[in-house]
This record gives structure tokens, C-alpha cells and sequence, in this order.
């Protein structure tokens, strides 16, 4: 019998056998719950996300089927995966992990809802609850979080969301209640789809397909998931094989590299974007820009140069100079989030609109930009110990003034910053949740997700029907 691959082996211990037993986990998985429905209820303000939802059939009717947060779908759980996923990740405001790999754990989100909510409305007498919800976000966010740390997919052309694949199909067949077998031959089945091409995310080529990329692989994980139920066979060395295995085809050769066991080292860590929904790389660089915002208020035509100076991952990711082409091209532009920071002493998710972006005044700007890397702010931001998004800003006047060069070291939803961002935290997902609700509805939403204890005890489809959109 062939030996299966070892990290196989490794994942499927974590999901079946590991306890979740860090408070520090949960209760940041509770924030993470909290925030991510926020961003999907906000997204719901922008047509380009909404004309992906509902049913790929209109009017099918689904036995058991899955609310859709905020609106009045009821779907087959793997399209309800890739609505949810959809909503949560459209606006780049849902929370991130940067390390070799970056990517935003939170969109496995859009499976775990989706199953939890079936399998209870399947079996109504062993509901799951939101505890089970935070358990499996905490596992989600591990798998997918420390492949990360030592590994990068997209030197190799792959789009970073071949994570959010992986670790939803664990999570998910678990749930699904899938035995070890069963979780193997589903997760081989990740790395034998070959996954999706980094192109929609890089000049010229970047448009929508970056924001449902997510959805997309948490509803293939869920689907991979319920095929292996069925009993589709898995393939145990779909990495080390010689010459056709993932190692081979696309690392030559090379396997993976991990540091550190499965616990729960990720979502102690996450990073929430609090403030803006800016590309994490460029978060602390409008922080910056709004510092500076109130000095140079209508003083444009008197700027000669503005002076940036970030970190290696910025430059390589986010730079970039020319026309902009749709809102997915500016908000990966760090030039265009500085200008508006600089413009407005905000950024909000309409200042990426074709509308907002007719202003001249912001290219007026990215044109003054000078920006380069600061080798000490690169190296922080992979210390293990800091991991800090450094960037720094300064503006030269034409009369040879400037103002001073301000710094910030660690963006707001940084676990070093966390206590100063929970409460900010809060507010957003009031702001967010108020967007689609109103009234009793949201009264009532808003005084269970507020109360940790009773929303981690209330089975997830009564937390589910809560949140249909009222007609």
C-alpha cells in the first residue's frame, strides 16, 4: 500500500484530533466572526458584488438550503459558500495574514457557515452552534496561516487562495463528519486541481476575479468535500510523486517547509483591517497620509515631491504608475490609497469608484510620489518577532519646506495594537450591520452578536434565519 504524504497526515490529526483550548483564539475568532459578516453586509452596497448572488437557477428551491447573510437567498450550501465567501472578501476589508504567503483566512468563512448551517438543518436534533463556528475558524485560519509562513505560491505563478481551498476542505469534510480517510482523499483532491493563476491580481490584468477568487475556492472546498462523502477516491502521494506530484510540477522538486506544529497561532495573530479597506502592505502608508492631512488641506499646488518609503512586499505587490483601470486596480495601488489620504484625510470603499476616481487631483498626486524601499522596514516585516507593515511618509514643499517624516510601525489591527483596535472594531461592525438592517431586526442582532456567551451557545440557524434581509 503506498504511503500517504505526510502533511496529509499532518492536517487531517489537526482537524479530528486537536482541541482548540487557547481563550485568547476564540475570542479573537469571535472578532473575526463578527467582522467579517460586517464586510459582507457593506459589500451588498456595491452592485458589482451583489449580480454574483443567489441561486445559478433562479427560483430553485433548496430542501435544508443555507441563508445568505443579508439578503433573501436560500442556497444549496456550495453556492452558498461562494455568496457568503463573495461578500465577506469584495472589499478587501476583511482581515489578512502576511508572511511568505499572504491571504485572508477569513474567507473560509463562506464553507464553514455554509456547512455548519446545513448539517444542522439536516440534523435538527444535534444542531452545531457558533462555538463550533469559532473552532473551526480557529483550525481554518491554522492550516491556512502556517502553509503560509515558509511557503509562497505566488513565486510560482499561484494565486494565494489555493489556501483558502485547502484548509476550508479540511474543515469542511470534518464537519461533514467525515472520517480520516475521507478528509485525505478530499484534501488531495486540492493540490490535484492545479488552482488558479496570480494574473487577475498584477497589472494589466487586474480586475474583479480577485475579489470572488475566494468565494470560488471555498465553494470548490465544499464541494470536494461532499464528493469524497460519496466516496470519490483520493490520491495519497499527490505531492511527492515523481515527475506528475505538485512537487515536482511546480516547486521542482522542492517539498514543502514548515516551523512550527498546527495550534492556534494564527488567529491569535490575525490582522483585522480596522480603519480602511486598503491592502494590508499599504495600511500603515494611509495612516500616515491621514497624520499629514490636516497640514496640507488645500495646499496641493504647493507640493513639489511626496516622499514614500515602505517595505519590499509594498513595492513588489502594490506600486504601480499609469491609468487604473477598475476598483480592484486602485485598491491594490499604494499610490492612489496615499493620494486620497492625503486628499480627504480618509479612505472609505466608494473612494475606489469610477466616480471618485475622476478627481484629477489624485493623479495629481501619485504623480509626486517618489517611493522606495528601506531594507530595516523588510526585514521587520519578516522577524517573526515583529512582523511589522512599516511605511513612511513626508511632503517636500516647493519652497524647499517639508513637513516632518511620519512613521508608523504597526497598523491598527495589529495584535501589538489590539487593545487600542477591539473597540474601533466594534464600532465597524455596527457601522456595517446598520448598512442592511434596521429597526427591531437590528436591535436584536446587535444585542445577541454583542453577547460573546449567548451568540457562541445559539445554534447557528437561529443566528442564520436572524440575518435574512427582511422583504
Amino acid at each position: 500500500m503506498t504511503e500517504t504524504d505526510f502533511i496529509l497526515e499532518q492536517i487531517v490529526d489537526y482537524v479530528l484530533e486537536t482541541s482548540i483550548t487557547s481563550d485568547l483564539a476564540i475570542d479573537t475568532a469571535y472578532y473575526s466572526f463578527l467582522d467579517s459578516l460586517g464586510c459582507a453586509f457593506l459589500a451588498l452596497q456595491f452592485p458589482a458584488c451583489t449580480r454574483h448572488l443567489g441561486p445559478i437557477i433562479a427560483g430553485i428551491q433548496v430542501p435544508h438550503g443555507t441563508p445568505v447573510p443579508g439578503t433573501q437567498f436560500i442556497e444549496d450550501p456550495i453556492k452558498a459558500a461562494f455568496d457568503i465567501g463573495i461578500l465577506i472578501r469584495w472589499l478587501d476589508f476583511n482581515d489578512t495574514w502576511l508572511a511568505a504567503e499572504w491571504g485572508h483566512p477569513s474567507d473560509n468563512l463562506g464553507a464553514i457557515l455554509a456547512v455548519t448551517d446545513y448539517v444542522s438543518r439536516l440534523h435538527p436534533q444535534k444542531q452545531l452552534t457558533i462555538k463550533d463556528v469559532l473552532i473551526a475558524m480557529v483550525k481554518a485560519y491554522e492550516i491556512q496561516g502556517i502553509f503560509a509562513l515558509e511557503n509562497s505560491y505566488n513565486k510560482i505563478g499561484l494565486d494565494h487562495v489555493i489556501l483558502v481551498k485547502l484548509a476550508s476542505t479540511a474543515v469542511a469534510c470534518a464537519l461533514l463528519g467525515g472520517n480520516r480517510q475521507q478528509i485525505i482523499n478530499a484534501i488531495s483532491q486540492v493540490w490535484l486541481d492545479g488552482n488558479s493563476l496570480r494574473t487577475y491580481r498584477h497589472s494589466p490584468n487586474t480586475g474583479s476575479r480577485k475579489s470572488w477568487a475566494a468565494g470560488d475556492a471555498t465553494s470548490r472546498a465544499v464541494w470536494l468535500a461532499m464528493m469524497s462523502l460519496k466516496g470519490e477516491m483520493g490520491y495519497s502521494t499527490v505531492l511527492s510523486a515523481k515527475k506528475w506530484g505538485f512537487y515536482d510540477v511546480y516547486c521542482q522538486g522542492k517539498p514543502f517547509v514548515f516551523n512550527q506544529p498546527f495550534a492556534s497561532y494564527v488567529m491569535e495573530n490575525i490582522l483585522f483591517k480596522i480603519s480602511f479597506p486598503a491592502e494590508f502592505h499599504a495600511q500603515t502608508a494611509v495612516e500616515c497620509a491621514i497624520a499629514l492631512y490636516p497640514q496640507i488641506k488645500d495646499k496641493w499646488d504647493t507640493i513639489e515631491k511626496i516622499i514614500l518609503t515602505t517595505q519590499e512586499p509594498a513595492i513588489r505587490i502594490i506600486s504601480k504608475t499609469g491609468p487604473l483601470n477598475n476598483p480592484a486596480d486602485r485598491d491594490h495601488c499604494i499610490q492612489y490609497m496615499v493620494a486620497i489620504g492625503l486628499l480627504f484625510g480618509q479612505l472609505t470603499a466608494d473612494d475606489y469608484e469610477d466616480n471618485a476616481a475622476k478627481n484629477p487631483l489624485i493623479d495629481t498626486l501619485r504623480n509626486k510620489m517618489i517611493i522606495s524601499e528601506n531594507p530595516a522596514f523588510t526585514k521587520d516585516y519578516y522577524d517573526p518577532s515583529k512582523r511589522s507593515i512599516v511605511n513612511s511618509l513626508q511632503i517636500i514643499f516647493k519652497d524647499g519646506l517639508s513637513t516632518e517624516q511620519v512613521t508608523v510601525e504597526y497598523p491598527i489591527g495589529h495584535r501589538r495594537r489590539r487593545q487600542d483596535g477591539l473597540p474601533l472594531l466594534l464600532k465597524k461592525w455596527q457601522n456595517n450591520v446598520a448598512t442592511v438592517f434596521n429597526g427591531d431586526q437590528l436591535s436584536k442582532i446587535q444585542q445577541l452578536f454583542e453577547d460573546k456567551e449567548t451568540l457562541m451557545n445559539t445554534a447557528v440557524p437561529t443566528v442564520m434565519d436572524l440575518l435574512i434581509k427582511p422583504s
